[in-house]
């Protein structure tokens, strides 16, 4: 019974903190139409494919045909010495893989979202060749989700936002061609 009643008092608390659910639309277009609605141009590089891949499976993409945003990628992929032995041997590496993304309004060409998403993960090495080649490959494919997921969130809170005001302000950045 004091389960219950706990149970009970904790989501009358969550329902008057303020949460909504994100893909609930307001209007008439929700976010998971929205998010479906957005073409992502190849990007360049292995690391470009990967993440490209991460994020149309994420957006369940209807194709270019009926797409209605487009996201414009750029990644910075780096792999740096973190540790260096004595004899000067590498003992492990950071792999960093950061992207800046802009989501444009194909009708109107307004940029709707100006963002950054990034993360990186230390990659020990060791003496077999193979085995580091896998362990680096390994922490890209892992990057590139993580980095999809990030930009997948912002994408759909701006959508939302989109979806609730009826329309938000346009970012005065130049688009990432452009620089």
């Amino acid at each position: 019974m004091m389960r219950a009643i706990a149970l009970s008092v904790a989501c009358l608390a969550l329902s008057a903190c303020g949460f909504q659910p994100l893909y609930s639309g307001s209007g008439g277009q929700g976010v998971a139409q929205g998010l479906a609605a957005v073409d992502v141009p190849a990007i360049p590089g292995r690391g470009g494919w990967l993440v490209r891949n991460a994020l149309t499976e994420r957006f369940g993409a209807a194709g270019e045909a009926g797409a209605r945003y487009r996201l414009d990628v750029r990644l910075d992929d780096a792999l740096e010495a973190l540790g260096v032995l004595n004899d000067d041997t590498i003992s492990r590496e950071r792999r960093i893989l950061r992207a800046r993304y802009q989501l444009i309004d194909m009708a109107t060409g307004e940029i709707l979202l100006d963002a950054t998403a990034g993360s990186d993960a230390g990659i020990d090495v060791v003496s077999s060749e193979y085995a580091t080649i896998a362990a680096e490959q390994t922490a890209l494919e892992n990057l590139a989700k993580e980095v999809a997921d990030q930009m997948v969130t912002r994408v759909a809170l701006t959508l939302r936002e989109l979806d609730e005001q009826g329309g938000i302000e346009p970012s005065d950045a130049p688009p990432i061609a452009d620089q």
